[in-house]
């Protein structure tokens, strides 16, 4: 008879830290992985550096997560940044914090956070089963009793579900856990993609592919309306916007394109000058270079990939010199300039999506242990939780805390036992 105290699905970073936090307790503990191997998402997440987490305080940590950061005060107050920071250093992974508050791994490879994390849950006598995927969880009196997979039946009174969500499905992240909860009696807010690129109409965006641009502010406009806005990176891709900013309002892009709103996005090339500054800047360069072209003088303002679009955009003659540019070609110039329009037509899918929106709803969930209010034994860690951040390290600081808030209310439970 296969008995565990706990079994966890996913191995995943919640995953990995709810079993290592519960096998710490003296804890029985098994991780069943439905993929040939642990933690495939996180080997690629911060494009394979490894955003281990951010340095912000718990109550700026929360301003980032949405829809109920207040849920997560118990899990941050639990395991927190420097706790997860400390658990990588006693397995040889040292931090390096870059610029916006993020930890990386000194190493700059993901696969030094995943194999500091495997060691610690090895080293409790965690047993990790791989190409298993649980078929269903065993529910009698509204409580767990086991789960079976590939026909095997496992028996257990505590499941901890941290399979992920949707996003990037080819790392095994298909929504499994979402099916398992609603089998087991929960309930289950929309699943969308999250800190997803969007695209555009039109060829702009297109024209300008690789482009990268920093320090420049995204406007969202929703049915004409100002709905948010960013400051930081952005990249032009075959497809339209993506980049850190674009990503973080996408959030709002999602939901309200399945609206079937109208949704535009404008890029202030140059925020640190407002439209006086801005203006008295092109004067000057005018004036200064008044027998060049103007097309020899836009380099001054603008990123050379750039000039052709505005020349086509603003239907301005090139080969003009500096000191025939009229007023109001100056100010259709300085206008474009601080607002460079985009019409989004649709987001990328989950394949591209790096997390998750919706989920397991909060409300369904205990915040100081992380057990279903539903099903008695059974708690939830990381991402089929409905709640999701911004990109900063933000995610995979939720999916520690939740799972290090479970694993150890797991183990408090059995000693109370």
């Amino acid at each position: 008879m296969k008995v565990y105290d706990v079994i966890v699905i996913g191995a995943g970073p919640a995953g990995l830290v709810a079993a290592g936090r519960a096998a710490e307790l003296g804890l029985k503990v098994l991780i069943l992985e439905k993929m040939e191997r642990a933690g495939r998402k996180l080997l690629i997440t911060g494009k394979g550096r490894c955003n281990i987490t951010n340095n912000a305080g718990i109550s700026e940590f929360i301003t980032h997560v949405y829809p109920n950061g207040r849920m997560l005060k118990r899990a941050f107050s639990q395991f927190f940044s420097k706790d997860i920071i400390e658990l990588l250093k006693r397995y040889g992974v040292d931090s390096t914090l870059e610029r916006g508050g993020r930890y990386f791994p000194t190493g700059n490879s993901s696969s030094d956070v995943l194999n500091a994390l495997l060691l610690w849950v090895r080293s409790n006598n965690v047993v990790i089963k791989c190409s298993s995927r649980v078929d269903e969880l065993h529910v009698e009196e509204n409580s767990i009793t086991g789960l079976t997979v590939n026909r095997h039946n496992y028996y257990t009174k505590n499941v901890i579900l941290a399979t992920g969500g949707k996003s990037y499905p080819a790392t095994g992240s298909t929504g499994d856990g979402y099916e398992l909860a609603g089998k087991a009696g929960h309930s289950l807010v929309k699943v969308r993609p999250a800190l997803v690129p969007l695209e555009t109409k039109g060829d702009i965006a297109q024209s300008l592919q690789g482009l990268n641009l920093k320090n420049v502010k995204a406007v969202v406009w929703i049915n004409d309306k100002k709905a948010g806005e960013d400051f930081g990176e952005m990249i032009f891709t075959h497809f339209g916007l993506s980049g850190p900013i674009i990503l973080t309002l996408s959030r709002i892009v999602v939901e309200e394109l399945q609206k079937g709103s109208s949704v535009k996005i404008t890029v202030d090339l140059k925020p640190a000058l407002d439209e006086q500054k801005l203006d008295l800047r092109l004067q000057r360069d005018l004036n200064e270079h008044g027998k060049k072209k103007v097309i020899n003088i836009m380099r001054y303002w603008l990123p050379s990939t750039m000039i052709p679009v505005f020349i086509k955009l603003l239907s301005l003659d090139p080969q003009k010199e500096c000191h025939q540019v009229s007023s109001k070609e100056r100010k259709r110039v300085r206008k474009l300039m601080k607002n460079l329009p985009f019409e989004i037509s649709a987001h990328r899918s989950f394949s591209e999506a790096i997390i998750t929106s919706g989920g397991i709803p909060t409300a369904e969930i205990q915040s100081k242990t992380m057990e279903s209010k539903v099903v008695s034994g059974l708690y939830f860690a990381g991402e089929v939780i409905d709640v999701d951040a911004e990109t900063g390290g933000y995610n995979l600081q939720i999916a520690y805390s939740t799972g290090w808030l479970a694993g150890n209310s797991c183990g408090m439970k059995m000693k109370r036992e």
